[in-house]
């Protein structure tokens, strides 16, 4: 794995922990979902108009991928969302960010046949265990919230690997722009969530009056995230961005602990140190 592919996708990391933190913070409803992804699409739109000279080549694979990542990112917004309505930040998102790279991991050697090293596999395995004790393992306690929290972020963590396997194939061998498979996502999901936002007027009018900027970060920030991956996706293996994305926990723990005040910071610092170990095995495997 290259410096520069290492630098990105840890960037990246930051910019996604930072976007899950404002929209746990602002805690609405699937309006929420239907407002960023409307300003995503417009302030990316520039940007989709340059790239999308390209679709004049597309065939109707292209298309098959386009229609694919809007459904399975759909999923996954919606599902995040109503995780963070329902538990903490500090549990949905590390049990979410766990599945996610075990998923793609596997996916990527099984179905891409993408091949991985001893240390780069130690590596992953490591940044995927303290993932998943940061968000306290399999101690679920009943009653208190802990196990629908897991649900969703279980949920969450299909939805991850479903589509950072089905968009990596689309960036690396469909050589669809990363920016313009971002767009037409936040399009799609959009005009999807378009009804749901209609029937739901006043609470997106008290969501814009309130958060506002909030959500317009979410919407620059969001995409940023995701493009810089899909990009580092086009010239690295998935089975070394996917686990190294997950140093995005490192920061949700420390905003859901102090910031949001979910408690528990001692220990999840300690696993905290497990990640950031297994880090350093995947980036220099």
């Amino acid at each position: 794995m290259t410096l520069f592919g290492f630098s990105l996708v840890l960037f990246a990391a930051v910019c996604h922990a930072s976007w899950n933190f404002l929209v746990k913070r602002i805690e609405a409803g699937p309006e929420l979902v239907f407002l960023f992804s409307a300003m995503s699409t417009l302030v990316y739109l520039p940007l989709a108009l340059w790239y999308g000279r390209d679709i004049i080549g597309f065939e109707p694979i292209h298309y098959l991928f386009l229609f694919g990542t809007v459904i399975l990112h759909t999923g996954y917004f919606v599902q995040l969302q109503t995780g963070y309505r329902h538990g903490d930040l500090s549990l949905v998102y590390p049990t979410a960010r766990s599945t996610g790279p075990l998923l793609s991991v596997s996916f990527a050697v099984l179905v891409l046949g993408e091949q991985a090293s001893v240390q780069a596999i130690a590596g992953g395995v490591l940044i995927v265990f303290g993932v998943l004790m940061l968000g306290g393992g399999l101690k679920a306690r009943r009653g208190d919230g802990t196990l629908k929290s897991l649900g969703f972020g279980l949920t969450v963590g299909c939805f991850i690997g479903a589509y950072t396997v089905w968009d990596a194939y689309a960036v690396a061998h469909l050589a669809i722009a990363p920016v313009l498979m971002d767009w037409f996502s936040n399009l799609g999901r959009t005009m999807i969530m378009t009804p749901v936002a209609l029937r739901r007027r006043a609470a997106l009018r008290l969501l814009w009056k309130n958060h506002w900027l909030e959500a317009l970060l979410v919407g620059i920030i969001s995409p940023l995230a995701y493009i810089l991956v899909l990009y580092a996706m086009t010239f690295t293996p998935v089975l070394y961005v996917a686990p190294l994305r997950e140093t995005s926990v490192l920061l949700a723990v420390l905003l859901g602990a102090i910031v949001l005040k979910e408690g528990d910071l001692k220990r999840r610092l300690k696993w905290a140190v497990v990640i950031v170990t297994g880090v350093t095995l995947l980036a220099t495997g």
